[in-house]
C-alpha cells in the first residue's frame, strides 16, 4: 500500500532577498521506492539550489519558520536559525539521495525565470540503511519532516551575522528560500 505525503512550499527570508518562493511537493513511498517531485517558483534564477529534508531525531514536528526565528534579528533567518525550528539536514534531494552526501554541486538548477524542479525516484533500502547509520533509525517519518529549498546568488550582500557555513559552501549556498511542512495525504 502506498503512502503519500504533500507539502505546500511557503517563502522565508523574502523579503530580504526580493523574491518569494512557493511550490509543491510530492512523496510517495511505494514498495521499495521513494518518489519525489517538488516544484517551485521564485527561486533566484539559473542557479543551483540545495534542497533536502529537514528533521528532529527525536520526531518533533518540523515547521516553516516565522519572522521569530531570526533569532539575531538581522533580517535573515539563516541555516542555525531554521535548525531550530524545521530541524537539522538529513536527506538532499540531488542525484542520490540514498547516499546522504549533502555538501556538492550535484542539485537541480532553477531556469531563468526561477522556476525549480526536482523528479527523482530513491531506492528506499539503501535510503533507510543510511539513514539508520546517519540518524539511528530506518523510520524517516517523512510526515514530521520539512523540505527546504536554499540558496541565493553571490552578487547578494548578506551580513556577516548570517551564519550556516557547511565545508566549503557558505551563507549564500545555505540560506532557506523556501520551507514546506511535509503531510500525509
Amino acid at each position: 500500500m502506498a503512502k503519500r505525503y504533500v507539502a505546500d512550499i511557503k517563502p522565508v527570508n523574502a523579503e530580504a532577498i526580493g523574491t518569494s518562493v512557493t511550490g509543491k511537493a510530492e512523496l510517495i513511498e511505494e514498495d521499495d521506492t521513494l518518489k519525489i517531485k517538488i516544484e517551485a517558483k521564485g527561486t533566484p534564477p539559473n542557479m543551483m539550489h540545495w534542497s533536502h529534508f529537514h528533521g528532529f531525531l527525536d520526531g518533533k514536528k518540523g515547521r516553516v519558520p516565522g519572522k521569530e526565528a531570526d533569532l539575531n534579528g538581522d533580517g535573515f533567518i539563516d541555516l542555525p536559525e531554521v535548525y531550530k525550528v524545521a530541524g537539522q539536514t538529513m536527506v538532499p534531494f540531488d542525484n542520490a539521495p540514498q547516499d546522504i552526501n549533502v555538501p556538492h554541486d550535484n542539485y537541480p538548477n532553477s531556469d531563468a525565470d526561477g522556476n525549480w524542479n526536482y523528479e527523482f525516484e530513491v531506492p528506499i533500502v539503501p535510503l533507510k540503511a543510511k539513514f539508520i547509520e546517519k540518524f539511528g533509525s530506518e523510520d524517516l517519518q517523512l510526515d514530521s519532516r520539512t523540505i527546504i529549498i536554499h540558496g541565493v546568488p553571490e552578487s547578494l550582500d548578506l551580513p556577516d551575522t548570517v551564519e550556516g557555513t557547511v565545508k566549503e559552501y557558505g551563507p549564500h549556498t545555505t540560506l532557506p528560500i523556501g520551507v514546506g511542512e511535509i503531510e500525509k495525504a
